[in-house]
């Protein structure tokens, strides 16, 4: 969020009567408008790389950050976007290119976030982010959503199949199921960050000045039963799952009981409570992981994504009827970031 939030204020449409030629050139001698793209490729650079230190195959925390600075973020401030992500993945192509190849450490030093603008273009043209009511438009996050996994999977499938093992070691041999790892990793870790940096922004927004207060969170009904229901029923099925035995029916089913409180809190609170209860849950599944690519674990996140999307959508209905039933302005939150 800090990237977005930094960046909002500063897209105001040009003055009458200038051109752009003209602008193009006030820009390049400005040295405070390359000091915002160096912030940005900065703030995003460490923002990546904080969430990649906590993500595994089959849950990229990156997608998520990835596509709400896509959503969130001017488009004129993209390439430091795409800046902000080569760096850390030039760092770590450049460590492991002995071991598995300089054509592999060339190709996954690409960043992935510029594999995904042009689809995010393509869908912006065709959806707003927001409906013509002011509500979010969860249908167009949802499609651009999977169009990025796709995307980021297919990447990371794609580069391993030209891993070239440096110690002489068999290469790894690609199939589809390496395919749908990934692309899983990827929807999953979108699901868990994109909604949430929406709803915050969006309820960040509505509080006088946009500040968050000690007192607007204790006032909060989403914060209250988030810290009331959702984190101690999460707390308490984590340690179910730490006592009963890898493998078995009971530690899947305490797996899957961790999407209820997505589903009590979108019932109460719409898509802010699907987003929030859904990152939370999402975390809680990923801490019963014993060991990568565990089939049993793949099924339990297959089923918290299809909990967390089918919730979204349905929580914007919530929503809208929270929404009629308390009317509250919002300042700001329903107006679309500029792409320029």
């Amino acid at each position: 969020m800090p990237i977005a939030e930094s960046v909002a204020t500063d897209c105001s449409d040009r003055p009458p009567g200038r051109q752009k030629g003209s602008n193009v050139r006030a820009l390049n001698k400005d040295p405070l408008v390359w000091g915002r793209y160096v912030a940005v490729a900065g703030a995003y650079a460490a923002c990546y790389e904080l969430t990649r230190n906590f993500s595994f195959s089959h849950w990229m925390l990156p997608a998520g950050l990835r596509l709400a600075c896509l959503l969130l973020v001017p488009r004129r401030f993209w390439p430091a976007l795409a800046v902000g992500e080569a760096l850390p993945v030039a760092e770590m192509a450049a460590l492991h290119a002995h071991a598995f190849g300089v054509l592999w450490a060339c190709l996954v030093s690409i960043p992935t976030i510029g594999l995904c603008m042009p689809a995010v273009i393509w869908i912006r043209r065709h959806a707003d982010l927001r409906r013509a009511d002011g509500q979010i438009n969860m249908n167009m996050i949802m499609v651009a959503t999977l169009a990025c996994a796709l995307i980021g999977g297919g990447a990371s499938t794609f580069t391993l199949s030209i891993v070239q093992m440096g110690d002489g070691s068999p290469n790894p041999v690609v199939e589809l199921q390496d395919f749908l790892i990934y692309f899983l990793g990827q929807y999953l870790g979108a699901l868990t960050l994109t909604p949430t940096i929406m709803a915050m922004r969006e309820r960040m927004a509505a509080l006088p000045g946009g500040i968050v207060t000690w007192h607007a969170v204790r006032s909060s009904p989403l914060a209250r039963d988030t810290l009331l229901i959702v984190v101690p029923s999460l707390a308490i099925l984590i340690f179910l799952a730490s006592q009963v035995v890898e493998g078995t029916a009971a530690l899947q089913s305490v797996r899957m009981a961790m999407a209820v409180p997505v589903i009590l809190l979108t019932w109460r609170h719409g898509w802010h409570g699907s987003a929030v209860a859904g990152m939370l849950a999402s975390i809680a599944l990923a801490s019963t992981s014993s060991f990568l690519t565990e089939p049993l674990m793949i099924q339990a996140q297959v089923v918290l994504s299809l909990v967390i999307f089918t919730s979204l959508l349905f929580g914007v209905r919530v929503a809208r009827r929270i929404a009629a039933n308390h009317p509250v302005v919002l300042k700001g939150a329903c107006r679309e970031p500029s792409q320029r």
